[in-house]
């Protein structure tokens, strides 16, 4: 008896349903883009990746300046990433602990310094009935199953909340209320009037708790990349080779009978599938026809990217560690930098201290000529570090939302409303051949760059199921 059941051609590679050898197109060279195209390639699937830039990574940007390698978008990675660790793993990109030694810094009004380390925080300040509060949000972010974040019972009384209602509610100290804006500020890059109570908890539970988003060792920001965070993805592009395709912008995807069009602004590339990455900002620039579901375009258009600028400030040593500063600051007195790393290369042959600037501070900061940007991001760092940290060799800022084709930074944020409106079908679900990657899409380290290495295998291997030929069923026997 014989049984046809061809989910391969002689040469290895994937077939469509119409028994041909399977194209697909990656918009977007990301690291959701690569790591699609790297698991298509992984399994003999022609791929292309079309990217607008001149360079890949995204919203993860390393350059060398002055013999420093520095990450002017993400950059940490975390022990339970395993994702971003295992690509790491493979392309041999090294990495180093995050400096965490010392004293770190918090100030408040009145030019007020609260020293305080990883183990021991500050007393007072509202940070007992903050610490009430984050224990309150893990608890209900535990509530929520990633396997069906729709499914959850409050979904729409929490998505119709924003966390600054739940902050005032909750929240009775206005000082501890400080602390809560600021940790929304810091890892969501917005306001807390611009997101809902549901989106935040389902990012928390993404990360495994509130504490991994905010701590360093052993948490989100436990390491770095030695050559710089881009490092894997140049590794994966090097790998790919001329299947990367630089420069090169997507303005329409338009499906066909037999396949999809992805029309570029160097002509067109017929596909059997397409994956979208990239910002929303990005996606919203591409027309498709027929257009998207509204599910879909509502979605893209009500999740904004967050607003933040990175800063990094150089200088001839990280002068901080002998007066036993760890670099690591926390403001609440009103300047516009929110919080500080020690950025330091791994043999802190130099000192380089990043600051971040969100949300409404960015703007304001933003509207400042250049001379008061760099006064306004040097004096918290005086007042926490010392007279030295005015005097700095380099101070360069990356503004994210100027960057074209990001247009923000570190992901996008759905409005309130936007998941229990939009989600079932917005969120990830694809467009007939047309299927969408990215950090947003990811159930688990949803806006880091590990859920963006998951989202992008994910769809490629959605894909590649969708497209395997199931085994021909024979009502009767077939003798040969």
């Amino acid at each position: 008896m014989t049984v046809h059941d061809h989910d391969r051609s002689d040469d290895g590679a994937s077939i469509d349903e119409g028994g041909a050898p399977m194209k697909v197109v990656v918009v977007g060279a990301g690291y959701a883009g690569l790591a699609a195209a790297l698991e298509l390639a992984d399994a003999g699937i022609d791929v292309e990746v079309l990217e607008a830039a001149d360079r890949v990574g995204g919203r993860v940007w390393s350059r060398e300046h002055d013999s420093v390698v520095i990450d002017h978008g993400g950059q940490w990675v975390g022990p339970t990433q395993t994702e971003l660790l295992g690509l790491a793993a493979r392309f041999g990109c090294e990495t180093f602990r995050s400096y965490d030694e010392g004293r770190h810094v918090e100030l408040w009004p009145g030019g007020v310094a609260e020293p305080f380390t990883s183990d021991e925080h500050v007393d007072g300040f509202g940070a007992a009935e903050y610490a009430g509060a984050e224990a309150r949000l893990d608890a209900m972010a535990g509530t929520i199953d990633l396997d069906d974040p729709l499914g959850t019972p409050e979904l729409s009384d929490w998505d119709a909340t924003t966390f600054e209602s739940w902050i005032r509610d909750e929240i009775s100290d206005e000082q501890a209320r400080d602390r809560m804006r600021l940790v929304l500020r810091g890892v969501w890059a917005c306001e807390p009037r611009d997101v809902s109570l549901f989106h935040v908890l389902f990012y928390i539970r993404s990360a495994g708790g509130l504490g991994q988003l905010l701590g360093t060792l052993d948490c989100a920001q436990d390491s770095r990349f030695v050559d710089g965070a881009q490092a894997p993805a140049r590794a994966v592009a090097a790998h790919l080779d001329d299947r990367v395709r630089l420069g090169l912008r997507v303005r329409g995807i338009a499906h066909g009978p037999d396949g999809v069009t992805v029309r570029t602004s160097d002509g067109d590339i017929v596909a059997d599938r397409v994956v979208v990455t990239g910002s929303t900002a990005a996606q919203a620039r591409i027309v498709f026809d027929p257009p998207l579901p509204a599910a879909r375009r509502r979605w893209v258009a009500r999740s904004p990217m967050g607003d933040v600028a990175k800063v990094h400030a150089v200088y001839p040593t990280p002068f901080w560690r002998e007066a036993g500063l760890s670099g690591q600051l926390v403001a609440y007195d009103g300047s516009p930098v929110s919080y500080t790393f020690d950025n330091s290369p791994p043999d802190g042959s130099r000192g380089v201290i990043a600051a971040f600037v969100y949300g409404d501070a960015y703007r304001a900061w933003a509207r400042l000529g250049e001379p008061e940007r760099r006064a306004a991001i040097l004096a918290p760092l005086v007042a926490a570090l010392g007279p030295e940290a005015g005097r700095p060799d380099d101070v360069l800022a990356t503004c994210w939302p100027d960057d074209e084709l990001a247009e923000g930074a570190y992901a996008a944020v759905p409005t309130p409303g936007t998941w229990i409106e939009h989600g079932a079908n917005g969120w990830r679900s694809p467009a007939g051949r047309v299927s969408f990657a990215g950090t947003e899409q990811s159930a688990r380290w949803n806006g880091y760059i590990d859920g963006a290495i998951r989202s992008g295998r994910e769809a490629a291997r959605a894909i590649m199921q969708a497209t395997r030929p199931r085994p021909h069923r024979l009502d009767h026997e077939e003798t040969t």
